[in-house]
């Protein structure tokens, strides 16, 4: 790719980012608009890319899948009964990994509407932002419950918006956060009810038996990795948490 080119792409990514990030920076279109009616720079592109890169993370938990998908693998650690194993590093990467099995339908979408067109010089900037964070906004509001996005709306005293283009991009997310919230406890409790289960029924068993000053956790540990590993729980789990999000 051509330097220029590279540099062009940059900016735009940027730009996507800044237009999203709006929900915790407050309204920013004036500004992007303003932005795009001029030339940037190279200090300019390296300020606005170095500035961008640091809300990926941001972005990145409260824009995609990521905070149903950690939520619940952490829960199931804890149903286990082992929540050091396996290491956060290791959640988190798996996270990351299925998070990215999950977006790639809205990247690939991104991709197609903004960012091969505008690197082919068939449509500006202004319009691959806006095709671009489409499909991002779809996505969300398709996985927002309407009665977070409800509670949202009226804890801000904004009117009620009367298309998904209406919605502000600071209500969509915390209404698509706590959306995700509620879902990945929902699905933890599905997970706790099995393992609770054997819990209790080796916790009478030992009663039963008189041994009673033995833990209960020393025998159950055991027998929760066991049908765990025997049913290929992760495989299971892996599934369960991308088919969540579209089926």
């Amino acid at each position: 790719m051509h330097a220029d080119r590279r540099w062009r792409v940059l900016p735009l990514v940027a730009v996507l980012m800044l237009v999203a990030g709006q929900a915790w920076a407050g309204p920013t279109e004036d500004a992007v608009a303003e932005a795009l009616k001029q030339d940037y720079s190279p200090a300019l592109r390296n300020f606005v890319i170095l500035t961008m890169l640091s809300l990926i993370p941001v972005l990145m938990i409260g824009m995609t899948a990521f905070t149903r998908i950690i939520i619940v693998l952490s829960l199931l650690r804890h149903a286990l009964g082992i929540p050091q194993t396996p290491p956060n590093s290791v959640v988190i990467t798996l996270a990351i990994c299925m998070t990215y099995f999950t977006m790639s339908p809205v990247l690939d979408r991104m991709n197609h509407d903004a960012i091969a067109p505008y690197m082919s010089e068939q449509i500006t900037a202004q319009q691959a932002i806006e095709l671009g964070s489409r499909p991002l906004r779809e996505f969300m509001v398709s996985q927002t419950r309407e009665s977070d996005l409800r509670t949202v709306i009226e804890m801000a005293k904004a009117p009620a918006p009367k298309t998904m283009d209406d919605i502000r991009f600071g209500h969509l997310v915390t209404a698509f956060l706590l959306s995700e919230l509620k879902t990945a406890f929902q699905i933890g409790f599905v997970i706790f009810l099995p393992f609770v289960l054997i819990d209790l029924v080796v916790a009478a068993a030992l009663m039963a038996l008189g041994m009673i000053m033995l833990p209960p956790t020393t025998i159950s540990l055991p027998l929760k990795i066991l049908l765990f590993v025997l049913i290929d729980g992760w495989v299971l789990l892996s599934k369960a948490l991308l088919g969540s999000y579209w089926n």
